[in-house]
């Protein structure tokens, strides 16, 4: 059966006394219980979007001197470049920096390199060029926090520096004349995991407040709260996309973001959601997460981020029409991209037994650098390992890891760092530049590495934390409408995982090419008939037989089709009941 068989995790009950001790929905009550709020007034906090810190940009590190460096340039009518990065959350974060810059009066333009020609992250040609049109003033946004040498040589070209992003620290700071990173303010626990756009908001809440007391501005104070206002639909979007956790600061700030989307106000943003199906009232972090995120990522990792850049600035909905349209055919180009590039990667590991390997390592000189985090993440999933997909060039290699809780792929690149050309990213995510002539070296440093800390490989697979157990007859309208007060759901706010046990099959089959499994069950003796979906579980139409007793466990979900709503369960695991 499946090469990722799952590991499933009961939450104990909460206490009798915490069940009964409000008005809310036991259920409800068990998943708040399980992500920690004990209390009555957490528990009202949280689902009134009470439950985030005070919002205080200038609690940042070096915050206050990038402020008044960007004040002192638009006094000046100097030149601000903002320099991103190509996927959503760094080119959300450029469009909101460069439209409050350009709000509060500044003299801005905008760089987001090419991922094929450029790569990740600052390079020096471009800042040369940058520095080369007049610019006085570099801001970065999700990107630079390990650029010391490109950072050291833009100063050295006359720009100063602003370096805000959220990616992990190196050893050694870039010397820029301000570095924002969330991660720098971790020992004084005021740490929160912020999106590169999320950094990008705080800088220009600080400057949109200073520019309003300046003098010589326009801005009034409330022009400023509406200012702020109209950039979270960005952050919405950048912040899901990036997976960022949504507790506290992100929830408040995705949960006021989606409130931004459902309005409708950004043409370019509103001709994508049609082009992606996602009406305004339905739009949700689902919808960011799988529709519109990876509409805004297909220009980056296909042609240039510079359409999805134009796009969420257009004001004129036929051009925006159009440039959705392209987006929307770059998007189909990645998946039928992804497609062959996983088949060329599963051909790769055809003999290669996963119980055994503890890292999966795949190379051509045929992928498509735009997608090999995408074959990456396709294989972690599958086999539940550390996957490495690299694209091999005459002289450089460039590749992208996904890995699992149990390894922390940007500490490893750190410990082998001195193999790579450059390297970056989370404990989860990371991508890498190696010389051709050094690839063997460092493939066997990845599974020296991984072999030594992932210790028995036999246990090494994922667990399913089940918040609570049901009988299929209270699944209901009232119980999806309660679970949905938990949205904006994801990263560490995951929706209620429920389990359903002795589940009858009424009828089994496989969609989407045999990948997928459509399931209609009951529960015997009158209950409800329940339509199910399971992503990635098409193998097992072949084991059920109508009238089979299954267990499942599923996320309770709303499927919209042709303008009808009804239940789903969205299955995320199954078993023959026990007999």
């Amino acid at each position: 059966m499946s090469t990722n068989r799952k590991r499933w995790s009961s939450y104990p009950p909460a206490p009798e006394k915490f069940l009964k001790s409000g008005h809310e929905h036991p259920v409800l009550l068990q998943v708040l219980y399980n992500r920690g709020l004990r209390d009555e007034a957490a528990i009202a906090s949280f689902l009134k979007g009470e439950d985030a810190v005070q919002e205080n940009p200038f609690r940042l590190t070096d915050m206050p001197a990038a402020v008044a460096r960007i004040v002192q340039a638009i006094e000046k009518r100097e030149i601000i470049c903002v320099y991103g990065d190509f996927d959503a959350d760094g080119v959300t974060a450029t469009v909101l920096m460069t439209t409050s810059l350009r709000r509060a009066g500044a003299q801005v333009g905008a760089y987001i390199p090419n991922r094929v020609d450029e790569g990740y992250g600052l390079n020096v040609e471009a800042l040369r060029s940058i520095a080369g049109k007049g610019a006085a003033l570099l801001v970065t946004v999700d990107c630079g926090i390990r650029s010391v040498a490109e950072v050291a040589e833009a100063v050295g070209l006359g720009m100063d520096v602003i370096l805000t992003d959220h990616h992990s620290i190196g050893p050694q700071l870039p010397p820029a004349l301000a570095v924002i990173n969330p991660r720098r303010d971790a020992r004084a626990g005021n740490f929160q995991r912020l999106a590169g756009v999320g950094v990008a908001y705080r800088l220009a809440q600080g400057v949109l407040r200073a520019v309003s007391h300046q003098p010589w501005s326009r801005l009034s104070v409330d022009e400023v709260a509406e200012a702020e206002q109209a950039l979270l639909d960005l952050v919405a979007i950048g912040t899901v996309a990036d997976l960022m956790p949504l507790r506290e600061e992100n929830r408040s700030l995705v949960r006021r973001g989606l409130s931004e989307l459902r309005q409708g106000k950004r043409v370019g943003l509103y001709a994508l959601m049609e082009m992606a199906s996602v009406s305004l009232n339905g739009v949700d972090s689902a919808a960011i997460r799988f529709r519109i995120a990876p509409r805004i990522n297909a220009a980056g990792r296909l042609a240039s981020a510079k359409l999805a850049y134009d796009l969420l600035r257009c004001d004129e909905y036929a051009e925006a029409y159009d440039m959705a349209v392209g987006l929307e055919n770059l998007n189909q180009q990645r998946q039928a991209l992804t497609t062959e590039a996983h088949a060329v990667a599963a051909n790769q590991l055809a003999d290669v037994d996963p119980s055994i390997a503890p890292i999966l390592i795949v190379v051509s000189d045929g992928f498509q650098p735009g997608i090999v985090g995408l074959v990456a993440g396709k294989l972690t999933e599958q086999f539940y390992r550390p996957a490495v997909v690299i694209e091999k060039g005459e002289e450089a290699c460039r590749g992208s890891i996904r890995s699992i809780d149990e390894f922390d792929i940007i500490a490893a690149l750190d410990r082998i760092g001195c193999l790579l050309l450059r390297h970056g990213g989370h404990s989860r995510a990371a991508g890498f530049t190696v010389r051709t002539e050094r690839l063997p070296e460092l493939q066997e440093a990845l599974q020296g590495l991984a072999a030594q800390e992932l210790g028995s490989l036999d246990e090494l697979r994922p667990t399913l934390y089940i918040d609570a157990e049901l009988t299929i007859d209270q699944i209901d309208w009232a119980l999806q409408g309660q679970l949905a007060r938990l949205e904006p759901v994801g990263q560490q706010n995951e929706p209620g995982l429920l389990l359903c046990r002795n589940c009858r099959v009424r009828n089994a089959r496989q969609v989407g090419s045999g990948q997928h499994l459509k399931l209609v069950i009951d529960g015997c003796d009158y209950s409800p008939v329940l339509d199910g979906i399971g992503f990635g579980l098409g193998e097992w139409a072949a084991e059920l037989q109508v009238g089979s007793l299954i267990d499942l466990v599923f996320y309770l979900e709303v499927n919209e089709w042709q303008g009808r709503r009804s239940l789903q369960l969205n299955v995320q695991d199954l078993r023959i009941s026990a007999q």
